[in-house]
């Protein structure tokens, strides 16, 4: 098998988002055993690299480490589904109610661009995916605060080991869609509490459809 090219950037960072990304996409799958020789032989790389990804990832809540065992694929169970989201509903909200309060002009324009494609991505459950969480990380940077930032971005990563699921659900992509519509009415109107309400209820029904 023929070695993978891997970009000029720290070699362990550049493994760390390609196992991302196979797990994001099931090629690893939640529980599944990481074969460190099998993949290190793949790459054409030491396992010193690779180890250093593992601890990235773990780190982030996508893999498991167990002792003497290895490296795991995290196994999402039903309560951390309910610890991720209702955390995720709380800073989110959150975030919402402070843009709500401060957005200028130009900032509503940047939501309303995202969810105009997310309007128009409806048919496309990847694609549908891909915007929803680039809608969301723009109304936290516009937030602005770098630590919720930072904690919702791993919190999604965890998030998405069960994500795609969620959006399987009949009819879940449509209702989604309909409560981004109530998010962006608060929004425009500039009502903190009505949009902190709206991503509140968001988050409740994603659970809801994920479990």
């Amino acid at each position: 098998m023929s070695a993978i090219t891997l970009a000029p950037r720290a070699l362990y960072e550049e493994v760390a988002e390609l196992l991302r990304q196979r797990i994001f996409r099931r090629e690893l799958q939640p529980g599944a055993w990481i074969d460190e020789l099998r993949l290190a032989q793949e790459l054409g790389i030491s396992r010193t690299p690779l180890r250093e990804a593992l601890k990235v990832l773990a780190a982030e809540g996508l893999v498991t480490m167990k002792v003497r065992r290895g490296a795991y694929v995290t196994e999402v169970s039903e309560k951390d589904l309910r610890d991720v989201y209702h955390l995720l509903a709380l800073l989110e909200s959150d975030a919402a109610a402070v843009v709500a309060g401060r957005a200028r002009d130009a900032d509503l324009a940047q939501l309303q661009a995202l969810h105009d494609e997310l309007e128009a991505a409806v048919a496309d459950r990847d694609r549908f995916f891909a915007v929803n969480e680039r809608f969301h990380m723009a109304l936290l940077e516009l937030a602005d605060n770098r630590w919720r930032l930072q904690v919702v971005a791993d919190l999604r990563k965890v998030m998405k080991l069960n994500r795609h699921h969620s959006l399987l659900k009949q009819g879940r992509i449509e209702e989604s869609l309909a409560e981004h519509r109530a998010l962006m009415e608060a929004l425009r109107a500039r009502d903190p509490e009505a949009a902190r309400a709206a991503m509140w209820h968001h988050f409740e029904n994603g659970l809801e459809a994920a479990g």
